[in-house]
């Protein structure tokens, strides 16, 4: 059977991006997770878009979040993500997920 991806395991002291239920974009270093999917990111930052200006990272650091306001996770390619000019990016928030 092929395998779905990488599993949370796997990611563990990577850098990922977390994207919640109530729209937030969370990135950092992930350092573990338990059996109900709360995560723990080292060395994170919320990154808040807008449509007027570039993208604002507020600094968190060691942060928890819960499982079940985890909508998304995702790798972070490193070079990647350095590489871009998050002042000239523009977005539309994400709109928190409507139960």
């Amino acid at each position: 059977m092929a395998s779905a991806g990488p599993t949370l395991e796997s990611l563990v002291d990577q850098v990922i991006s977390v994207i919640t239920n109530d729209g937030r974009n969370i990135v950092g270093t992930l350092r573990g997770f338990d059996q109900a999917t709360n995560i723990i990111l080292d060395e994170s930052h919320e990154r808040v878009y807008s449509t007027k200006e570039g993208v604002q990272q507020l600094v968190l650091g060691l942060y928890i979040i819960r499982g079940d306001n985890i909508g998304v996770v995702g790798e972070v390619d490193e070079e990647l993500d350095a590489a871009l000019d998050m002042s000239k990016l523009r977005a539309q928030p994400l709109k928190p997920v409507i139960h």
